[in-house]
């Protein structure tokens, strides 16, 4: 895909990216990936596949080593107030209440509000993730699943179009996963309009219950395996999902794909 096929004014655009540390550490090779305004991409593979540093990049935290990333028809140069991130270890600010870390990101994204203001807003984004009650509680008073749910507000709260989440529930027992998958999907399908997400994974089960669109990365160096359509119609029931035969069917479809190119590795070494 060239970047003369990528509609870039529309929403995210990823123009045949590579990223090496020096000559010889390839991460990524000319990956080409295009996320339609709103939309929700989920982006799988194993370690070594390049996922978080595709992330990094699309967050303007490191520059490509060939191809341009862009964002509605500008090139990503750098951080920006447009792309909030959400890191799997949480990210916050051990000095700060939870309440003050969302209100930190209120101001930037309302920089006129007064301070009662912030706390307001921070407070409503704190509600709907289900933390008002630990609003004024440093992050270290918080269990694993609550500091991510106050890192998910934090994101929120600045408003950004563009979320973008590297394994932020890989830490987390099934339980806590499974609640913090549904309220993100909730969250994301009550806003108007919606952001556009990419999410990284290495679960196909949480690409699949998650995701519009999987595109599957393949390791050493990474590289797009394969872009699918996720066909199961939102919102969509866990259990339901989970039992049905099509669900099964492309979940196999994704891991022979990753089991054929580890195969492939394998076999050049």
């Amino acid at each position: 895909m060239s970047l003369t096929q990528l509609s870039g004014n529309a929403g995210l655009a990823i123009d045949n990216v590579s990223f090496a540390y020096g000559a010889g550490d390839i991460v990524l090779r000319r990956v080409a990936l295009e996320v339609p305004e709103g939309r929700f991409l989920a982006l799988l593979g194993p370690s070594g596949s390049g996922k978080s540093t595709l992330l990094r990049l699309l967050a303007g935290l490191e520059v490509p080593s060939a191809g341009r990333l862009i964002w509605k028809g500008v090139d990503i140069t750098g951080p920006g107030i447009d792309r909030a991130v959400v890191f799997q270890n949480y990210s916050l600010f051990p000095w700060y209440t939870v309440l003050d870390n969302v209100a930190q990101a209120v101001a930037k994204a309302h920089p006129r509000f007064s301070r009662s203001e912030r706390r307001e807003k921070a407070l409503d984004y704190l509600t709907r993730v289900g933390l008002a009650d630990a609003a004024t509680k440093y992050p270290f008073q918080l269990s694993g699943g609550m500091q991510q749910r106050a890192a998910i507000a934090r994101a929120l709260a600045l408003e950004a179009p563009v979320l973008l989440m590297d394994e932020p529930f890989g830490a987390l027992d099934p339980i806590n996963r499974g609640k913090l998958q549904d309220l993100l999907l909730e969250v994301w399908q009550s806003t108007s309009p919606r952001r556009t997400i990419v999410f990284v994974t290495h679960d196909v089960d949480e690409a699949l219950y998650l995701g519009d669109r999987v595109a599957v990365l393949g390791a050493s160096p990474g590289r797009l395996l394969a872009e699918i359509d996720v066909p199961f119609a939102r919102p969509r029931q866990r259990a339901e999902l989970f039992a049905s035969d099509a669900f099964h069917l492309l979940r196999e479809d994704i891991a022979e794909r990753l089991d054929a190119d580890v195969l492939s590795g394998l076999s050049t070494v």
